[in-house]
């Protein structure tokens, strides 16, 4: 396959090629979703984790053939603990989600780690037809008064997190992916995204990137740096916070670790 002239004019940055392949998996999901009404929950959630792998390796073949790749779909990458630069990726975050048409509440996660830090990175939601890019941020909507509006797992919101809630006073939302989740601070639906229930690298890494590119700044629920492309990739917990609440988020959790 040739490239196109646009292609020949046009050198897409790494923050095009996030959201390039983040939208371009979340359609694919989409196509699927929608032409494969013969599978059930579970042979979707497969099907889907497969489509938006190939999609997501391939196109990451294309753009970047010289980058490493850290992906939950994909087999480990030996290349990825000594490059410069690894792409984290969440080929289907929220398969559950996923499954459940026409949940609309699952994602697909694109970042690019580079010498230490996270550089680019985007969050599509694909049945919302949205994709948050690290380089484009936008204003925070003005938070409306009340109680701290804290995300929670729609199924299964862990003991920690249901005590955090309890301290705070805080109103708890359900919903379903991490993605979704940490965009819902973007998008003023929940004040902060507090999880302690066990997550990998690629649960948290574009989702990290995209808030960080929006003036947040994201920890884990001590307090301390996230830290990726690591030897073993699970990173258990995260914080994603608006300002104005961060700071008595940060004292219930102090308090309760």
């Amino acid at each position: 396959m040739t490239d196109s002239p646009l292609d020949q004019q046009h050198v897409p940055t790494d923050h095009d090629v996030a959201a390039e392949v983040a939208t371009g998996a979340g359609l694919v999901l989409l196509g699927l979703r929608a032409d494969r009404s013969d599978l059930d929950g579970s042979a979707l959630k497969d099907a889907g984790d497969r489509a938006a792998q190939d999609h997501i390796a391939r196109m990451l073949a294309r753009r970047r053939p010289h980058d490493a790749v850290l992906s939950e779909e994909g087999a480990e990458d030996p290349r990825r603990r000594s490059a410069a630069r690894v792409w984290i990726v969440d080929p289907l975050d929220g398969t559950r989600e996923f499954s459940e048409r026409p949940r609309d509440d699952w994602a697909v996660h694109v970042a690019l780690w580079e010498s230490g830090r996270l550089v680019a990175g985007a969050v599509a939601l694909p049945a919302r037809d949205l994709t948050y890019r690290m380089d484009r941020p936008a204003a925070l909507p003005a938070r409306p008064d009340g109680p701290v509006r804290l995300a929670v797992s729609r199924s299964r919101p862990p003991s920690f997190v249901v005590e955090i809630a309890r301290r705070l006073g805080a109103v708890t939302v359900p919903m379903g992916s991490a993605g979704v989740k940490a965009m819902a601070v973007l998008d003023g639906t929940v004040d902060a995204y507090v999880h302690a229930g066990g997550q990998y690298e690629w649960d948290s890494a574009a989702p990290v990137a995209v808030a960080t590119g929006h003036g947040l700044a994201p920890t884990r629920v001590d307090g301390s740096p996230l830290e990726y492309n690591r030897d073993d990739p699970w990173l258990p917990d995260l914080v994603v916070a608006r300002p104005e609440v961060l700071g008595v988020v940060r004292e219930a959790l102090d308090r309760l670790l």
